[in-house]
């Protein structure tokens, strides 16, 4: 028996919430009645949703994926994006694999943490999955006077069609998931 269930696998065998159902629900209608994405989204599930508010009247869909599961995702991550919204109307989806941050290991203790697991690299892989499929060429951070800090992310100017009117959610979910202030643009060609 195939339902919306087995699109979603929290941890410690949690109960969804009313809103990662019903992405799980999109997601099941995808694999059912989507022919080009069926073969796909047969192994794919989610591990929870959250909606967040952006700028104006605008809100993001963002969607944890499992780390394991991400490079399935990426393969179809722009067809998979592009029926969401359309599902989701009026809302920008963003995929993120689910990271975990391990705290420093006590003094004396003879425990390595994987670099992998450090806040600084969990943030940035956070950061390269938000805006997939662009890639980021270039990261400046200016340190203002009154001692804030804000940093720019440079994305590839070849997709800029995909990502451009996204900009906004980015930063926003970005801030809301690391607490950082960032503003991503497209690097100005020099004539």
């Amino acid at each position: 028996m195939y339902t919306s269930k087995t699109k979603i696998s929290k941890d410690k065998n949690a109960e969804p919430t009313e809103f990662e159902e019903t992405v799980a629900q999109a997601f099941f209608d995808l694999e059912n009645t989507n022919p080009e994405l069926k073969s796909d989204l047969k192994d794919l599930y989610i591990n929870s949703a959250i909606q967040i508010d952006v700028a104006g009247n605008r809100k993001a869909v963002v969607i944890h994926v499992p780390y394991r599961l991400r490079k399935g995702f990426r393969k179809i991550h722009l067809r998979l994006v592009r029926e969401l919204e359309k599902k989701f109307s009026g809302k920008d989806v963003v995929l993120i694999a689910t990271r975990r941050i391990v705290r420093p290991p006590k003094k004396g203790s003879a425990v390595q943490r994987p670099r992998s697991r450090t806040l600084t690299s969990v943030h940035d892989a956070i950061l390269e999955d938000l805006v997939s499929p662009a890639e980021i060429v270039g990261k400046r951070v200016r340190f203002r006077v009154d001692g804030s800090k804000i940093m720019k992310i440079f994305l590839d100017p070849k997709a800029r069609n995909d990502t451009e009117y996204k900009l906004e959610t980015f930063s926003a979910v970005y801030r809301k998931l690391s607490g950082k202030d960032v503003v991503f643009e497209f690097p100005v060609a020099d004539a």
